[in-house]
């Protein structure tokens, strides 16, 4: 999983990078703490891959270190988009022209696609959702693909989200929880349901899949109503599978 910066690190890091090659006293001059402290924080970045650390061979004396922040930590300090990946979602929800969203929404959903494809290609489902999980985690995000007993007692992969990764997003706006899912059902090549929201006050997001493996008739029939309140073609394909899902469990049952 990605290192995660806690707020302090993150503003001595900030303090730090336009400094260039700095020295421990350099720090301390700056930030105004001990030699302890920046110490103690130079030690932690390091270990997280946050700086670099080189020693410089001095004309008198010995020689000594000096620190600069590494491509991760630069990386790190531009990474925080949260603001400006709410601003232009709701401006693409706020297009007029319909036929427009959904070429624009659709650009976005295979890009993701595309970009998860590549490091998800393993011919079971659950090592599928494994690797997926996987990808996820080393983006900073909380997931896990777990096994789950359905109502017949079979092992049923399902991925959970513990952490919401558009959770303001889509507390005003569930159509980013539909993007999500349907980049989850192209990359891992299955259709899923949603048996928990984030959004809803569930303390995760799980998603299921429902057309290789039978699930609860009631999760199914839950589903589609959720998708069909939805009201966007994009989704419809979902509830189609579900139903077909829902219609072939009742089909078995009728001639058992």
């Amino acid at each position: 999983m990605k290192p995660i910066l806690d707020p302090g690190d993150r503003e001595f890091l900030e303090r730090m990078q336009p400094l260039g090659a700095v020295t421990i006293q350099d720090l301390c001059d700056s930030v105004k703490v001990t030699q302890t402290a920046v110490r103690q924080r130079l030690n932690r970045l390091l270990s997280g891959g946050w700086i670099l650390r080189q020693t410089v061979k001095a004309h008198r004396g010995r020689p000594y270190h000096s620190y600069t922040v590494s491509p991760a930590g630069l990386r790190e300090l531009g990474d925080n988009y949260a603001d400006l990946a709410q601003i232009l979602w709701r401006e693409l929800r706020n297009i007029p022209d319909a036929s427009i969203r959904k070429i624009l929404e659709g650009r976005i959903r295979d890009a993701l696609v595309e970009q998860y494809s590549k490091s998800v290609n393993a011919p079971e489902l659950r090592d599928r959702m494994q690797q997926l999980a996987a990808l996820l985690e080393s983006s900073g995000f909380s997931v896990h693909a777990v096994d789950v007993t359905t109502d017949g007692s079979r092992s049923l992969p399902v991925l959970r989200e513990n952490n919401c990764p558009y959770h303001e997003l889509a507390a005003s706006d569930e159509s980013i929880c539909d993007l999500e899912q349907q980049v989850f059902e192209r990359v891992l090549g299955v259709p899923l349901t949603m048996t928990h929201r984030c959004r809803n006050g569930d303390g995760h997001c799980e998603f299921h899949p429902i057309e290789a493996y039978p699930v609860p008739t009631a999760m199914v029939e839950t589903s589609v109503r959720e998708d069909v309140r939805c009201g966007n073609s994009d989704v419809a394909v979902r509830s189609d599978a579900a139903v077909l899902a829902l219609q072939s469990r009742n089909a078995v049952e009728a001639t058992s």
